[in-house]
């Protein structure tokens, strides 16, 4: 590979390889350009004719030419240019002397001193002089032809010096996923369905978070909460297919998550939702009851304290760092804790409708009445196995729990007395150990039985 070599454009030239791709703005771990504090200051600086440092350049062997310093820069020229940008009136020498072109009255050109105001202005406001000065002024850069590797490694030596914070430094240690990490913090989770501010994202906190969520769902045994140290393990020890994984569960997500939840996804805590997220769809159930968990969680759990600890879940990293590997597993462990009692008093909800269901249609009674002592029901027949039926029984399988819930039901629609089915049920657990798996044919048949246990109960007494 040769020297690095200079070549200086004018600002139009360089402008328009930038459009037309020759240039890219978008090396796989540039941090986002951070144009907005920087414009105001190179205009003046461009309209005065003073001095901008070189911009670097990396050439790949692919052919194609990526910034690796000045990306802010180059994006701050485009918005002038092209995004239609108002000029701050707070910049710093704002009147621009520069020569009009008038004519005299015999028509002859003649050049003017001007002064112009840019305040408050836009670059289609410019006088056509200035516009002219702006897109002929010469962009210099520095090329380096280099490989895939390389063009990492310039980006750290350019940019270390200039400003980076954490999560910037953090993402150019890891080039071999930077270009996937980009398109997921491209997808419509991060723009519509989370609660990351414009500033937090133009300071590369989406990519942070998404390498944070990778780590905390594979490699949660390794963690390390300092950023460079999560970026070079996951370089080394990650794959494509675990940052797919974490691609594929926020497009679920983003079939689920609504306005009154979102807030949860923000920049403390987001790789935590998404992790409990992993775990949620190990259980195989619908994706919505996540949601329906979050809202919950919202609402009243993140307010509840479990765990004997005493703490809520907002004061669990109180005295602690909120990246501390302690931390971060307790509020999994918490969070996990609330997800089950909150889906099993779901699974609990559904069955007591499937139950309340199948007494209604085989015991011809009202829904509404038995939901009122449903409680009663279940109460007794626990009393009622515990005093009747062995304890390795199949008949006290869960498969079987409707029919033998029925017979309660049913002795209770008819006056029966307790004793008389407790005899009865302490006999036909003796001789049976089985039962049909259609309910209401295992119902029937143990009805049968009973009520021929109380007809001959009665002709005896």
């Amino acid at each position: 590979m040769g020297r690095p070599r200079r070549q200086t454009y004018t600002m139009q030239q360089y402008l328009n390889n930038v459009k037309e791709g020759y240039i890219s703005n978008n090396a796989a771990t540039q941090r986002n350009p951070a144009w907005k504090p920087i414009i105001d200051g190179l205009v003046v600086t461009i309209l005065t004719d003073d001095y901008i440092p070189p911009i670097i350049l990396a050439e790949e062997e692919s052919g194609g030419t990526v910034i690796v310093d000045g990306g802010s820069r180059t994006a701050a020229f485009k918005m002038l240019c092209n995004g239609n940008y108002k000029i701050k009136s707070s910049v710093e020498d704002p009147i621009i002397k520069y020569k009009k072109m008038d004519k005299d009255k015999k028509g002859n050109t003649i050049w003017n001193d001007a002064e112009y105001d840019i305040r408050n202005k836009t670059f289609e406001q410019f006088p056509k002089e200035l516009q002219k000065k702006f897109y002929e002024y010469q962009v210099e850069t520095v090329i380096h032809e280099c490989d895939f590797d390389k063009v990492a490694k310039y980006l750290r030596r350019y940019n270390i010096h200039t400003g980076m914070n954490a999560n910037e430094k953090m993402f150019i240690y890891l080039p071999k996923f930077a270009n996937k990490i980009r398109k997921i913090a491209d997808r419509p989770f991060f723009v519509n369905f989370s609660n990351f501010t414009d500033n937090e994202k133009e300071k590369g906190m989406l990519e942070r978070s998404i390498s944070e969520t990778v780590m905390c769902m594979f490699h949660l045994e390794d963690w390390n909460k300092q950023g460079k140290k999560i970026a070079t393990y996951l370089d080394e020890k990650s794959s494509e297919e675990e940052f797919d994984k974490l691609d594929d569960n926020l497009h679920r997500l983003e079939n689920i998550i609504t306005d009154d939840i979102k807030d949860i996804f923000n920049k403390k805590d987001t790789f935590v939702f998404l992790t409990l997220f992993d775990r949620f769809l190990r259980l195989k159930m619908d994706d919505v009851k996540f949601a329906e968990f979050l809202l919950e969680f919202n609402k009243n759990l993140r307010s509840k304290k479990i765990n004997g600890k005493g703490l809520l879940f907002d004061e669990i990293d109180k005295d602690a760092s909120t990246k501390d590997k302690q931390v971060i597993s307790d509020k999994l462990d918490m969070l996990e804790g609330l997800m089950s009692e909150f889906l099993h008093k779901e699974k609990d909800l559904k069955k007591q409708k499937r139950a309340e269901d199948f007494l209604a249609e085989n015991l011809d009674m009202d829904k509404e009445a038995i939901l009122e002592d449903m409680d009663f029901y279940n109460e007794s027949l626990e009393l009622l196995l515990e005093n009747t039926v062995r304890v390795d029984s199949k008949l006290r399988n869960g498969q079987n729990r409707l029919s033998m819930l029925a017979i309660m039901v049913y002795s209770c629609k008819e006056n029966i007395k307790n004793a008389d089915l407790e005899e009865w049920m302490t006999k036909y657990a003796a001789k049976n150990n089985c039962y049909y798996q259609d309910q209401a044919k295992n119902f029937f048949s143990m009805k049968q039985d009973f009520d021929r246990y109380r007809k001959e109960h009665q002709k005896s007494a």
